[in-house]
């Protein structure tokens, strides 16, 4: 069956159809106006010879055939000038449409008491913010189709990338972080401030800020409470995860602090304020489990937005016509105006 052939089934499921297809009723447009309008007769006089009914007849005969050739060419190149005006169109390949996903900021704080080795990591003890950065990367993995931007924070908050869609510089980034990078305090609130700037640049849409940090408030120029303000009015939503232990440790039996905590705990009822205000959660790790079991929960209340359906464009073809009609209409100039 002719219907069954490969080439004729591929030729089907390319063509689209005409965009004007309402331009096809030109067509008739040269017949009917021959057939409408008198025919145009001369008003000089005219020489009359008794044999001029054989001349008629002589010149009918010799220019019968190359009138219709011009004809032919005439009519045909019209009619790829009127497919060509009713644009002609083909589905072009599939193209899945880009993920519309949201704008997020991930603030990471490398104040000297991330140095502290208390986290469990493949059977090593290692320090708070290689934990971190462990499930920071399988976080990161999972986030194709956001623009994640990273900032650190010890005494100072640093934007380290912009937000981006190329997720491999943010963990190169991330990768090459060190404690003590950003100073040895704890700015909370100078973080969400610099966050929310950075997140207000873009136009409106989902701006979610993570903030990781084992401290207390001890440096920076803006109270956390007054940066979760802003980030309200800025409509970034800010999910806190307060990580590590007590800030106490054990030493001959003793009680002692941490370097570089003066023995206080982790903030929780601020950390937990700057959640409620801004619409977020707020979170609660001890260990790199319960850290990496907080990202998934993240995961799932912030969803990537899954791509959509793939669509095949329409690809114009109005080109091709235009250019046979181009040269059909040059082929009938080149014919001869006289039989030879």
């Amino acid at each position: 069956m002719i219907g069954d052939w490969p080439w004729l089934q591929a030729l089907r499921d390319m063509y689209a159809g005409f965009a004007w297809p309402w331009m096809w009723l030109a067509f008739p447009l040269p017949w009917l106006t021959r057939w409408l309008l008198p025919p145009n007769r001369g008003t000089s006089a005219a020489l009359r010879v008794p044999y001029g009914g054989q001349l008629r007849t002589i010149a009918s005969v010799h220019g019968f055939r190359g009138r219709r050739r011009v004809a032919a060419l005439a009519w045909l190149a019209w009619f790829l000038l009127c497919a060509a005006a009713a644009r002609p169109q083909t589905f072009g390949e599939a193209v899945t449409p880009p993920h519309a996903g949201r704008d997020l900021m991930l603030a990471v704080d490398l104040s000297g008491s991330m140095s502290e080795a208390d986290m469990a990591l493949g059977g090593s003890v290692v320090d708070r913010l290689t934990a971190a950065k462990a499930v920071l990367a399988d976080f990161l993995d999972r986030r194709s189709g956001d623009r994640v931007g990273l900032l650190v924070f010890g005494q100072r908050a640093y934007a380290l990338t912009p937000l981006t869609l190329d997720l491999q510089s943010v963990r190169e980034q991330l990768r090459d972080s060190v404690v003590g990078l950003a100073g040895r305090e704890t700015a909370l609130g100078d973080a969400i401030g610099l966050a929310v700037k950075r997140l207000s640049a873009r136009e409106k849409g989902q701006r979610v800020l993570i903030l990781l940090t084992d401290g207390v408030n001890t440096a920076g120029m803006l109270e956390p409470l007054k940066a979760a303000e802003l980030a309200a009015q800025a409509r970034v939503r800010v999910h806190t995860i307060a990580f590590g232990g007590s800030g106490m440790t054990s030493f001959f039996g003793m009680a002692v602090p941490l370097p570089g905590t003066g023995g206080e705990e982790i903030d929780e009822a601020t950390l937990r304020r700057i959640a409620d205000m801004t619409g977020g959660r707020s979170f609660r790790a001890r260990d790199i489990e319960q850290l990496a079991s907080i990202y998934a929960e993240l995961d799932r209340l912030e969803p990537v937005a899954q791509p959509g359906e793939q669509v095949r464009p329409r690809v114009e073809r109005y080109a091709l016509p235009l250019l046979l009609a181009l040269g059909v209409g040059l082929l009938g100039l080149a014919l001869p105006r006289r039989p030879s």
